[in-house]
């Protein structure tokens, strides 16, 4: 089970925060009660900014604390903190002190859902659609009823029957799985016996140089064809046999000049041939 399958906190660690956080800070919720009331008692129009910036600052441990649960989950610490102070602020600016519901019971669902989504959308390495992370994570949870139900594993038939949806989209989330953690270029291969250091980037193909001659190569083909037999004959020593104009005047028995002025021609032929293609 990954990071975002396993990010649950069930209502007894709930109450443990609530618990925790008020026997170890009974003074600072008695000032933040004050705030809070202080709060709900300004008239509109009046400046809140400092009560709020105030009640934030008081509620910061316990953002941190909540955080904490989310370690070692492939997300930096100090990350997950960010992410659970912005829960905090939303908890702040959306409480209702009027509904007689304490804030710390407000705030910890608020924020806990704040680290959730943070998992839920950025905590893959290929970024799929949402709509595919959350059938992901369905079929996760039917999986193990349908095995005990069925005394088999389930198929993707049935986890399709199950949660009313196609076969194809079971597949689909299925395969994103792969896309929560990517595998490093750098990860060894072959039997854990094997001393050698291949990676799995040393098995990628690289970039062939031939292939990038390809189209120049088929748009030459039938322009070389119009030439000349002799004009034809000079490009494929001078270029395919690596002869010099000199080897090749003595081959055709004719001068280097002209060679030369042959192969100047048929060249250009070909250059105009290439540029109006």
């Amino acid at each position: 089970m990954n990071a975002a399958d396993s990010l649950h906190l069930d209502h007894h660690t709930t109450v443990e925060v609530h618990t925790s956080t008020t026997r170890n800070t009974r003074e600072t919720d008695a000032a933040a009660k004050a705030l809070l009331t202080l709060l709900a008692d300004l008239p509109d129009g009046e400046d809140r900014s400092r009560v709020r910036a105030r009640l934030i600052e008081l509620y910061l441990p316990l953002a941190e604390y909540l955080a904490r649960r989310f370690r070692n989950r492939g997300e930096q610490f100090d990350d997950l903190v960010q992410v659970a102070n912005l829960g905090l602020i939303k908890s702040v600016d959306g409480y209702d002190a009027g509904r007689g519901a304490a804030f710390t019971s407000y705030a910890i669902p608020m924020i806990v859902g704040e680290l959730k989504r943070h998992f839920r959308d950025k905590g893959w390495d290929v970024r799929v659609p949402r709509r595919l992370q959350e059938l992901r994570l369905e079929i996760t949870k039917v999986s193990g009823d349908l095995a005990q139900d069925l005394g088999r594993s389930p198929t993707v038939t049935d986890l399709a029957a199950r949660l009313d949806v196609t076969e194809e989209e079971i597949i689909e989330g299925l395969d994103c799985g792969q896309a929560y953690r990517a595998m490093s270029l750098d990860a060894p291969v072959g039997n854990d016996g094997d001393t050698g250091q291949t990676g799995l980037g040393d098995l990628l193909g690289g970039v062939d140089p031939d292939l990038e001659t390809v189209e120049h190569r088929e748009s030459l083909r039938p322009l070389l064809a119009k030439l000349p037999a002799r004009e034809q004959k000079i490009i494929a020593m001078r270029f395919f046999g690596n002869l010099t104009q000199s080897q090749i005047a003595a081959e055709l028995g004719i001068s280097q000049m002209h060679v030369s002025r042959l192969l100047a021609q048929a060249l250009r032929v070909l250059r105009e041939g290439l540029d109006e293609g």
